[in-house]
């Protein structure tokens, strides 16, 4: 999974703006432990990832949250031994012993699983949504080099990944057997020598080892469009309501001894807020071909 430049409001926003709307959206996740109220931030996510045009990137990472979110619910539902309504006994097994699916351990299990599933999922938006480049060139006036460095190392992961599996389609085309995972990246790693050769030596003909702070004032900073102030906005209504809602007791859960989820007005109101928070600044779609 990789950026790629599309018109839509998250990405003619800039860079700074989508990673604090991502980690609005990330935080929230991390605070509500209701699961309507997860459940919205998950829609949530989802429907950012529809909004921005990157639905088929959360498609593909929802194929290893989906797993990952019911893993974590069964194994969570066989080691928890909380809870007092028992819905399967299934006696002396093998490392857990005896084990006694309960109701409470269960539905602890599932909040957990769908918020590691929105975790993934918020993970892919921020890879398929954010400029990695603007995001680096955040950190330049910290440190010049750094912010070169990880530009090389985000750029060349990819190249090598693409070299190891065309080697991998190459060895599968002749006789025998196929070759090792070991061999294939002992064969990848070979070159990086010689790639890291050339491009020190493309950086150094751009004179990017020469590279000096430009003077106060030779660059006028980008005046902020409307969709960085609404993704913005977004972003603070996001964190203010997850942890406002959580603060108030709004959106309670528990699970311990007994379960605990009421559904009440005001849990409804911060699940809809996230919504309708989350999805808002994808509905002004002016502008975005820049």
């Amino acid at each position: 999974m990789s950026y790629r430049r599309r018109s839509s409001p998250l990405h003619a926003a800039r860079a700074a703006v989508g990673c604090a709307y991502c980690a609005s959206l990330l935080a929230a996740a991390l605070v509500v432990s209701s699961p309507i109220a997860l459940g919205a931030v998950v829609l949530a996510i989802a429907g950012a990832g529809a909004g921005a045009g990157v639905g088929r990137e959360l498609r593909r990472a929802a194929l290893f949250a989906l797993p990952l979110g019911v893993a974590v619910m069964v194994i969570n539902a066989l080691v928890v031994r909380d809870g007092l309504t028992v819905i399967a006994r299934l006696g002396d097994l093998p490392v857990f012993g005896q084990t006694d699916i309960t109701l409470e351990a269960s539905v602890a299990g599932a909040v957990l699983g769908l918020r590691a599933v929105g975790l993934v999922l918020c993970g892919a938006l921020y890879t398929a949504a954010v400029d990695p480049d603007q995001v680096l060139r955040l950190f330049r006036r910290l440190s010049f080099h750094s912010a070169l460095t990880a530009t090389l190392a985000t750029r060349m992961v990819p190249v090598l990944a693409r070299d190891a599996r065309r080697l991998a389609d190459a060895q599968r085309c002749r006789p025998g057997p196929p070759p090792s995972r070991a061999r294939l990246v002992r064969v990848a790693t070979a070159g990086v020598l010689d790639r890291a050769l050339d491009v020190a030596a493309a950086l150094e003909v751009r004179g990017y080892g020469a590279a000096r702070r430009a003077p106060r004032g030779a660059g006028a900073a980008r005046p902020w469009s409307r969709h960085d102030l609404a993704f913005a906005a977004s972003a603070v209504a996001i964190a203010a309501l997850a942890v406002g809602g959580r603060v108030a007791g709004l959106v309670p859960f528990s699970s311990d001894p007994a379960l605990h989820a009421p559904v009440r007005g005001g849990g409804l109101a911060v699940a809809i807020g996230l919504l309708v928070c989350a999805l808002l600044p994808f509905a002004d779609r002016r502008g975005i071909e820049r």
